[in-house]
């Protein structure tokens, strides 16, 4: 019906725009994930009004609870999938815009020297650094459509969680220029007919000069490696927990996994972003040898990694539970824990990071001796009540055998917590 909606009155050019959720076009996967959201959040918002409920299970509140947890869950799963289809699109369109990006600062770079040689005159290392320039425009334009189903030339630092590496990406930038620079004296010396220059050319490249910016390039792809490495360990060990992203953004760089800025990541990035910038300036500057990075300003540089690699050690820790104790309700006497109660679990980190999602949420089990629980969702205007970081609320199944039983909790990344006894009476 929606397809024939956004079909109909526009002929056979018309198809596939306006309001197409059909998924055959990058349009209509866009589109139709905005409307599964938008659906979903007003169900949502319905439930947590009490509105909506059938009256088999409207006359009481566990079963109503129950019946709303796996509507939201089945409806959360259906936007989760087209989230996935989203991000995949988004993938497979984003090789012809870092494309454009890279031939766009191809002519930038053009416009820049046309513009500082009025007056001046065209030099030959203007040429070289528009040759260099050119060469690896053309190079990353080979990756991209290699890549074409993974970004383009963006694939090389999205990381396993689909999400855009910082360490990677910071890396990735001080590889390209510092390959741009050496392209860029090959083609000088190329171009060179007199012995002296050639031989000034040559001595430029020495390491004396460039110490700084080799310095650096090591210690940032040596970071690049090891973190992943770090990230890997902590994940098996169960010392982090990593939920995918349904698509990478530029964002992530300065985030963590939940979204919210984080300190060691937006002071890599301010950090390397401005040594860069000046590192460019001295090659312009300077073209016939390395852009000399001073021990300062690398130094500046050195402390920066440190404190980001030391942000990525310090970050996660394993969820934990606290205690168990027994749901009581208004005007409900004080007892034990028995067979259908509601028992609440108070702790930390129940949700990972990045995992707030409905579709992640539901994903989450409470094990009760050898019982699987699923949490339920209880809606809220705006969200959830459960479960949360801190406390989640299941009731205790009849399959459960009185007595002394481990309560464990498995979160949506599949990391499991300590085991909490508590004693379950008839």
């Amino acid at each position: 019906m929606a397809v024939q909606e956004a079909r109909s009155g526009t002929g056979a050019e018309g198809m596939h725009v306006g309001g197409c959720t059909c998924g055959d076009c990058p349009h209509g996967v866009r589109e139709g994930h905005r409307r599964a959201v938008a659906a979903f959040l007003r169900r949502r918002d319905e439930f947590a009004a009490g509105q909506g409920l059938p009256a088999a299970v409207a006359y009481s509140a566990s079963a109503s609870r129950q019946w709303v947890s796996e509507e939201l869950t089945q409806r959360a799963e259906a936007v989760a999938e087209r989230a996935r289809a989203e991000g995949e699109a988004w993938l497979t369109r984003l090789w012809l815009r870092t494309v454009g990006t890279v031939w766009g600062a191809v002519l930038a770079l053009l416009l820049g020297e046309a513009l500082t040689a009025v007056g001046a005159g065209w030099t030959g290392a203007r040429t070289a650094a528009l040759a260099a320039a050119l060469v690896v425009a053309g190079v990353l334009s080979a990756a991209s459509w290699l890549h074409r189903a993974r970004g383009g030339a963006l694939a090389p630092v999205i990381g396993e969680d689909n999400r855009i590496s910082t360490s990677r990406t910071v890396a990735s930038s001080w590889v390209l220029f510092v390959g741009y620079a050496v392209l860029l004296l090959a083609a000088r010396l190329a171009a060179a007919s007199r012995h002296a220059e050639r031989d000034a050319l040559i001595s430029g490249l020495d390491l004396a000069r460039g110490a700084g910016v080799v310095t650096v390039l090591a210690v940032v792809c040596g970071i690049a490696v090891l973190v992943r490495r770090v990230v890997g360990l902590r994940v098996l060990a169960q010392r982090l927990q990593k939920v995918p992203a349904h698509r990478p953004r530029a964002a992530d760089l300065l985030t963590d996994d939940s979204g919210r800025g984080a300190f060691a990541d937006i002071q890599y990035v301010a950090v390397h972003a401005v040594a860069l910038l000046f590192a460019a300036v001295r090659l312009a500057r300077r073209p016939d040898q390395w852009p000399d990075l001073p021990w300062g300003l690398g130094v500046v540089v050195l402390i920066s990694s440190a404190t980001y690699l030391a942000g990525k050690y310090a970050e996660g820790g394993r969820p934990v539970v606290l205690s168990v104790v027994r749901v009581r309700e208004p005007g409900d006497l004080d007892g034990p824990i028995r067979t259908g109660d509601d028992i609440e679990i108070r702790g930390a980190g129940f949700v990972p990071p990045g995992a707030r999602s409905a579709d992640r949420l539901s994903r989450m089990v409470v094990r009760i001796g050898t019982v699987d629980v699923h949490v339920p969702l209880v809606p809220v205007t705006g969200g959830f009540s459960n479960p949360t970081d801190s406390a989640l609320t299941v009731p205790v199944p009849a399959d459960v055998e009185p007595g002394a039983v481990e309560v464990q909790v498995v979160t949506a990344a599949g990391v499991a917590t300590n085991r909490c006894i508590v004693q379950v009476t008839e």
